[in-house]
């Protein structure tokens, strides 16, 4: 054992979008000495098995992987998700944690690094003693939105009081009233605000996680001080210990890859075809369209997605998930499929990193609760369009 190595335990709230930049960071700490281990859920655990086999949780020496159970369900929903780190998450990182400083072979855990949404990590540095740093995975816009949802409740304006919100003109009322975020509108805010319940588990979750992220020794976010500075000023008001280390993406590519390249834990399995097609492609020529790994919809609303793009006359790689369409598996049109022949490609899931840094991608489209993919789109120098 390595008892001079500091060791951090990072734990990811069980998205992709969430795991990808705390692997990144994950990494950046290995690359400066840290023993890391990354915890997983056991749902993602087993899935990652089960696309990529044994290797992809074998990790390294002083890079390892653990699980935690979460008794999800076979096809989670996000509901379900936020239940888990919510009310089910604690105890089970507790025992981890007990069993990690019992061991011999390592080095007794000396921080946690804890995903914004995560608050029993929170809770569980607080119980072992150790300190803790939370990583938004977000923008600081969100952030700073959700730190204002309480207030958004005191006024009567959210919860809903029904679903005509939606259609009504009520998303339009201006919101001038938070520091840092001006020319805001009700629409623009992250979209947990939008229900009826007052008991909706996702808007009380994020409005609770943002809340316990002040009192964080530090909170690390995923952006840079000059693309959101008026909103980090506000944010330094309430919790001066704050870094801006983004876009993580272009840090971790800077590292030696070599020994880190085993560290992959997509969710899905990669077709890697796509990389073919697109070596194909003029330079700038294609449209990337992802909506990440939560993102779900009505059938007819992917078919309206689906012949936008055909009629937009534009190449596109369009990443259709099995499990996009609520309830149902996608299909789309045997028309839709004839026109884009030769200029469309659509795949299950795809290596995002080495698609994203391909010449031939010029413009990113996705969907969006905030601008986390605007970081992205700096990263990679592309142009981008958040629907």
């Amino acid at each position: 054992m390595d008892s001079i190595k500091s060791h951090a335990v990072c734990l990811p709230f069980p998205a992709q979008g969430h795991i990808n930049p705390m692997m990144q960071l994950a990494k950046l700490l290995h690359s400066r000495g840290f023993h890391i281990t990354f915890v997983n859920s056991e749902f993602n655990h087993r899935r990652l098995i089960r696309f990529r086999g044994e290797e992809a949780v074998k990790g390294l020496p002083d890079f390892r992987f653990e699980a935690i159970p979460d008794g999800l369900p076979s096809t989670p929903s996000a509901p379900a998700i936020f239940n888990f780190t919510r009310k089910n998450c604690l105890a089970p990182f507790l025992e981890l944690l007990s069993k990690l400083n019992s061991s011999p072979q390592l080095p007794p855990v000396t921080c946690i690094v804890c995903d914004g949404i995560m608050n029993c990590g929170i809770k569980a540095a607080q119980l072992i003693g150790v300190p803790y740093v939370q990583l938004w995975t977000s923008s600081t816009v969100s952030f700073l939105g959700i730190l204002h949802f309480k207030e958004l409740a005191q006024r009567g304006i959210v919860p809903f009081k029904d679903e005509g919100f939606v259609s009504d003109g009520t998303l339009e009322m201006p919101i001038d009233w938070i520091p840092g975020m001006p020319n805001m509108r009700l629409k623009d805010l992250p979209s947990f605000i939008r229900t009826t319940d007052p008991d909706d588990m996702m808007w009380n979750h994020a409005m609770e996680a943002s809340q316990e992220c002040l009192k964080s020794s530090s909170i690390i976010f995923n952006t840079f001080y000059e693309f959101e500075k008026e909103v980090l000023q506000v944010i330094a008001s309430k919790s001066p210990n704050i870094y801006t280390i983004g876009p993580l993406t272009s840090l971790s590519r800077n590292l030696l890859e070599i020994q880190h390249n085993s560290l992959n834990l997509s969710l899905w399995k990669e077709e890697t075809s796509c990389i073919e097609w697109l070596n194909t492609m003029k330079p700038r020529s294609v449209v990337y369209v992802n909506y990440g790994s939560l993102v779900v919809m009505s059938n007819h609303h992917l078919e309206e997605l689906a012949w936008g793009l055909a009629n937009s006359k534009y190449p596109f790689l369009w990443v259709v998930r099995p499990d996009i369409v609520i309830g149902e598996s996608s299909v789309l049109p045997r028309e839709f499929m004839e026109a884009i022949k030769g200029r469309g490609f659509i795949t299950s899931w795809c290596p995002q990193q080495k698609v994203l840094s391909h010449p031939a991608i010029g413009l990113l489209l996705r969907m969006e609760f905030s601008i986390r993919s605007c970081i992205r789109r700096c990263a990679f120098n592309l142009f981008a369009f958040l629907w």
